[in-house]
């Protein structure tokens, strides 16, 4: 018998953390971080982490795991994930991935065998000389106009995953990514997938208004501490909120600028999770506000019920 799974998914803002809790709750489940983000440690405010009081009681795994000088893969999450799934499946509870990382998310769902794309060592040679000659932000470019989701989600200095997603193009023409996706798309477990969608204008307010409140409670600070302490050239922070206040800190734009690049980008990158999402998994969705929450997690709850 497949092992039970509920995942939530959804865009920046829209209030999975919450949903994610509440259904815990009544479902005897626990909550496994679904956010490539919010296993660095002292990277909290930037990152919305889930505070212990909206726990509310209900453990949260894969949260705090990582120094923020750590780098992270899909590959590792994956392999922390999946026995996670297992144990608590064991103790008769039911696990509850909740986030917003896509690819993190769907590498658990349906067992992506990350060794499988093919190779060319001579190429890997070539890029790896190429590095020597011109260093890792000129190899790093060569992403930008073929594989941007590589570009976005892998560092510079991370130079070796660089190379393997630029060779997979160059044997495959597909990123990584489409070569993974080209795996079969059966899941391994009893598994029902939740989507929250919210009216634009509204997800938009909220995701600026979660900004603006990021900025009161310190994110500018949080970010000045990562800096003086030497988390500078590593995957972390990277991430939207902290690579827009390092611009900030080293003098490259006005506070001002920095935090509405940030609204800005933070908007962006909702439109990109609803996207992926939507064409890259099979999911029930529901469309939430703060006045039909209650209403909606009643509807989730009963076809949760219903189905596991």
């Amino acid at each position: 018998m497949k092992e039970k799974l509920v995942v939530i998914v959804g865009p920046t803002a829209v209030g999975k953390t919450k949903l994610g809790v509440e259904l815990a709750k009544s479902l005897k489940g626990e909550v496994i971080s679904g956010d490539s983000m919010q296993i660095y440690k002292g990277m909290d405010i930037g990152t919305a982490k889930v505070t212990h009081a909206e726990m509310g009681g209900i453990p949260h795994h894969l949260i705090d795991i990582k120094e923020p000088t750590e780098s992270f893969s899909v590959a590792e999450f994956q392999s922390l994930v999946k026995p996670l799934i297992s144990k608590l499946n064991g103790e008769g509870k039911l696990p509850l991935i909740v986030g917003g990382t896509g690819l993190y998310i769907s590498s658990v769902i349906y067992d992506y065998n990350f060794p499988d794309a093919p190779s060319d060592p001579d190429y890997r040679q070539k890029m790896e000389k190429f590095v020597t000659e011109f260093g890792v932000e000129r190899l790093h470019e060569k992403l930008k106009d073929i594989d941007h989701i590589s570009y976005e989600t892998i560092h510079p200095n991370n130079y070796r995953r660089v190379i393997r997603a630029l060779e997979v193009y160059h044997v495959t023409n597909k990123t990584i990514y489409d070569f993974q996706e080209q795996q079969p798309k059966v899941s391994q477990y009893d598994v029902i997938m939740i989507g929250l969608t919210m009216d634009r204008d509204l997800l938009y307010e909220r995701i600026n208004a979660r900004v603006d409140l990021m900025i009161e409670a310190g994110l500018i600070e949080e970010a000045k501490n990562l800096y003086e302490s030497g988390v500078i050239n590593c995957q972390s922070v990277q991430a939207i909120g902290y690579k827009e206040i390092y611009d900030y800190i080293e003098g490259r734009t006005t506070k001002e600028q920095a935090i509405e690049t940030l609204k800005q980008n933070s908007r962006r990158y909702a439109k990109r999770q609803l996207t992926w999402f939507r064409n890259k998994m099979d999911i029930n969705w529901f469309e939430v506000s703060e006045a039909n929450f209650t209403e909606k997690k009643q509807e989730i709850l009963k076809l949760i019920e219903e189905r596991l």
